[in-house]
């Protein structure tokens, strides 16, 4: 008996020690492929040398090193042994990356979200939601599906949305009977709505690598953001119904229209955003700063549940969370500049448009690829990668830029609710006390209906680009 036991732990130990060499080795390997063209020791013919830089980027990542340095790494490394590149022409593209207006608009959403997600208009939207539809089964997972969806109008941040209304609703859901495991489902998936409704992060940055319209991809999400939200809502009230979940008192209309008037200061957000678009007085970055500015007045002297000595502190989180995006989109447009260097996106649009592929085999696999790497990295960084690779194919098949970004941010809201990187999984569970693995096997239902809402955007492109056409922004 003492044998197996001492045999057990050893084997495991074993073959932990060598899948950490593996995992150690590969990057170091490569590396020395690399290394061995650069000084002339063998040839990399175009073909693998394409495989290289990404698998480079892949065994970089494996080895637990954050995403924006595993992008800088691996590609310095194949720009220095690979290629011709002068090195002033790198240093210019990485200045030269960012110096686009549009990017603004990625500190001003994040400092606008953080303004909003401490300012108390998270807390009144959601009482509005509630005299709203809060005697129905399963009504206060229902209004916070709808919080969240009327959060995310303002917002721009999955995960904001799921901190702002999961730490306000799950409380109070289970002071009523409902298991916590359920609301934390609930909460998981509508967060998901914080990237698909209005502002969003995900559409700016698709927006700066495709150089798509942001107003239009901005707005293109307000259908596909409600029927997201009824589809939600009709399986939790389902299963409230079938499980049968506490209802609230239906609320009278005096209620609702004080609670109304109480998160209207909030709502008045959409009509900056839309309204200064399409009325041509802002861009979308302008936008981004009216929002910023307008979330601090209403946090601090209209709700005043920020004070002004909190402002530092919203102010020092957000440029902390900036500053990580920047530097990923930073690394992320030397890794643009490189595919397109090696001429890698055209050379993969001829090769998929030769397998005849039409829209919808490749829409098929565009979904089964994003799918996937959101297995492995955040949203951002799915985006930063794979936007300029697929987008050229796209666009030689006819695929609406302002649809295939719309798609593109669904499979997004897809990985979100997933493991190992599904951060709004991590947050709900971080905020409910429930288990991931729990708290995954719960998700499947939502997860499921997440599924076919993929595939009916992919499918339907009217539902994406009939705002954005119809206001004239596309």
């Amino acid at each position: 008996m003492s044998t197996v036991t001492l045999r057990g732990p050893a084997g495991r130990e074993r073959g932990s020690g060598v899948g950490g060499t593996i995992v150690i080795a590969l990057p170091l390997m490569l590396t020395c492929v690399c290394l061995a063209n650069k000084f002339g020791l063998i040839v990399v013919p175009s073909g693998p040398r394409v495989l290289l830089i990404f698998a480079l980027l892949i065994s970089v990542m494996m080895t637990g090193i954050p995403i924006s340095i595993a992008l800088g790494l691996s590609v310095l490394t194949f720009l220095f042994t690979m290629t011709e590149v002068p090195l002033d022409a790198v240093g210019l593209k990485l200045f030269t990356g960012i110096e686009k207006f549009e990017i603004m608009a990625i500190p001003f959403f994040i400092l606008a979200g953080n303004f909003l997600s401490h300012g108390g208009v998270a807390k009144r939207m959601i009482n509005f939601a509630v005299t709203m539809i809060g005697h129905l089964h399963g009504g206060l997972a229902l209004a916070g599906i709808v919080a969240c969806a009327m959060f995310a109008l303002v917002c721009g941040s999955s995960v904001a949305t799921v901190v702002a209304i999961g730490s306000i609703v799950l409380p109070e859901m289970v002071s009523r009977g409902y298991p916590m495991r359920f609301g934390a489902s609930v909460i998981t998936v509508a967060g998901s709505l914080g990237i698909l409704m209005l502002p969003s992060l995900p559409k700016v940055i698709y927006a700066i690598s495709t150089n798509t319209s942001i107003g239009a991809l901005f707005v293109a999400g307000l259908l596909p953001g409600i029927l997201l939200t009824f589809m939600l809502c009709t399986v939790t009230w389902y299963m409230a119904r079938r499980n049968d979940y506490p209802r609230m008192p239906k609320a009278t209309w005096a209620e609702s229209l004080r609670a109304l008037r109480d998160c209207v200061w909030g709502m008045m957000l959409v009509v900056i955003i839309v309204g200064g678009i399409y009325s041509g007085i802002f861009t979308a970055t302008e936008a981004a700063a009216m929002s910023a500015v307008y979330a601090f007045f209403i946090a601090v002297y209209v709700y005043g549940e920020i004070g002004l000595k909190d402002v530092p502190r919203v102010l020092l989180r957000s440029a902390n969370l900036s500053a990580m995006l920047l530097y990923i989109i930073t690394n992320a447009v030397l890794f643009s500049f490189v595919l397109a260097n090696e001429n890698i996106p055209n050379a993969l649009a001829d090769w998929l448009l030769s397998l005849n592929l039409g829209p919808t085999s490749f829409l098929l696999l565009v979904n089964a690829l994003l799918l996937v790497a959101g297995n492995f990295m955040d949203p951002n960084s799915v985006i930063l990668i794979m936007a300029p690779i697929l987008f050229p194919t796209a666009m030689r098949l006819g695929i609406d830029p302002v649809h295939f970004g719309i798609l593109i941010d669904v499979n997004m809201e897809v990985g979100l609710c997933h493991p190992p990187v599904g951060l709004n999984l991590y947050v709900a569970s971080g905020i409910s006390g429930v288990g991931i693995t729990e708290l995954t096997k719960a998700v499947w239902p939502w997860l499921v209906t997440m599924l076919v809402f993929l595939a009916i955007v992919t499918y339907w492109p009217w539902l994406s680009i009939v705002v954005p056409v119809y206001l004239g922004m596309h």
